[in-house]
């Protein structure tokens, strides 16, 4: 299986993360993806191959022109507004405050496009976020040649990046611009998995009134967990989108069977979908020691996870999401793709 990587997600190398009241380390750091990066030379998982430069339209063919232009000009607008650390939102469009005026100065802007405070934007972060784009483009132009699978190593990740907002350590929506480059390159219907721990609202947000897209999430309850406001059970897509939309939601400490019940359900409903091309947005944070997750997961059942997968038979990308701060990530992402790869052979 052939990797997709950029080196230039060493430039998102935040210092700040707002949690728990405090100004802390990010848990979303450039050591993850070296991480993985080492485990798959160690396996000898396949070749490792640089991103391709693609067009901006294929992102903007998902992203809101708008906010493409905020993320290109945060930073440099931060800094000449005289701010000396990173830009942390401070002020949201409330339901109480419905205008949907843009600001013109950045803290009002960081707010009308952010939809959480965690996520600090610092220097570089715009280009990690392109690269990241480039990396799950040039991936899927793999599956558009014939190969059976591909692994997008893409950090920043994507899954939380809706048309118009970053958060969750999100800026771009990977999973999305990749399944809809593959559609404009032929594909009829794709089917995004997505099995990171949280879930993946912005991918929600941008397929849900589409019918040739089918999303659906396995994610720790949002009444729990991040990101709180969707991603539950009733939410089945609206107009065209009705039942292109499922979402799993599990209770606190799922252990691995729990959590393959979950799977199973949602690999039979994506096969009543009959895709052309499955997209696994690819988290690993439901292992057991991860910081900020809940789920249970041990390292030897993330080789099972992808094994299940493979008896799928599709056409299958792997796009990188969460999983965070433990070396364990490298080892969790390979045992997947591993799994995949034997059970696919």
């Amino acid at each position: 299986m052939k990797t997709v990587y950029s080196p230039k997600h060493n430039l998102r190398n935040p210092k700040t993360e707002l949690a728990g009241g405090q100004l802390v380390t990010p848990f979303e750091s450039p050591k993850r993806a070296d991480y993985i990066l080492s485990a798959i030379k160690s396996e000898q998982l396949g070749p490792v191959i640089a991103p391709a430069q693609w067009p901006r339209s294929l992102v903007e063919s998902i992203h809101d022109i708008g906010y493409l232009r905020f993320l290109d000009t945060a930073w440099q607008q931060w800094t000449e507004a005289g701010n000396e650390g990173e830009a942390i939102p401070n002020i949201w469009q409330s339901r109480s405050m419905p205008s949907q005026r843009i600001p013109n100065h950045i803290d009002g802007q960081l707010g009308y496009y952010s939809l959480a405070g965690e996520t600090s934007i610092s220097k570089g972060t715009t280009e990690a976020a392109w690269a990241s784009a480039f990396v799950a483009l040039s991936a899927a132009e793999l599956i558009h040649r014939g190969e059976n699978s591909a692994f997008a190593l893409c950090r920043p990740p994507g899954h939380h990046a809706s048309k118009n907002q970053f958060g969750g350590y999100c800026f771009l929506n990977n999973a999305a611009i990749a399944a809809q480059k593959m559609l404009h390159d032929g594909a009829q219907k794709i089917a995004i998995l997505d099995v990171d721990f949280h879930h993946g609202n912005g991918t929600q947000d941008i397929f849900y009134q589409r019918n040739d897209v089918f999303y659906c999430s396995i994610h720790g309850d949002p009444m729990e967990a991040f990101p709180y406001f969707l991603g539950f059970s009733d939410e089945i897509g609206t107009g065209l989108g009705v039942d292109h939309n499922l979402n799993l939601p599990l209770q606190r400490g799922a252990t691995f069977h729990i959590w393959h019940q979950a799977l199973n359900h949602a690999l039979r409903k994506i096969l009543q979908f009959t895709p052309d091309v499955l997209v696994i947005s690819l988290g690993v944070d439901t292992f057991e020691n991860d910081p900020i997750s809940f789920f249970k997961l041990k390292s030897k059942d993330f080789t099972q996870m992808g094994k299940t997968i493979a008896s799928m038979n599709l056409p299958t990308l792997f796009i990188m999401e969460g999983g965070y701060a433990v070396e364990e990530i490298g080892t969790n992402t390979v045992n997947v793709l591993k799994g995949f790869k034997n059970e696919a052979a």
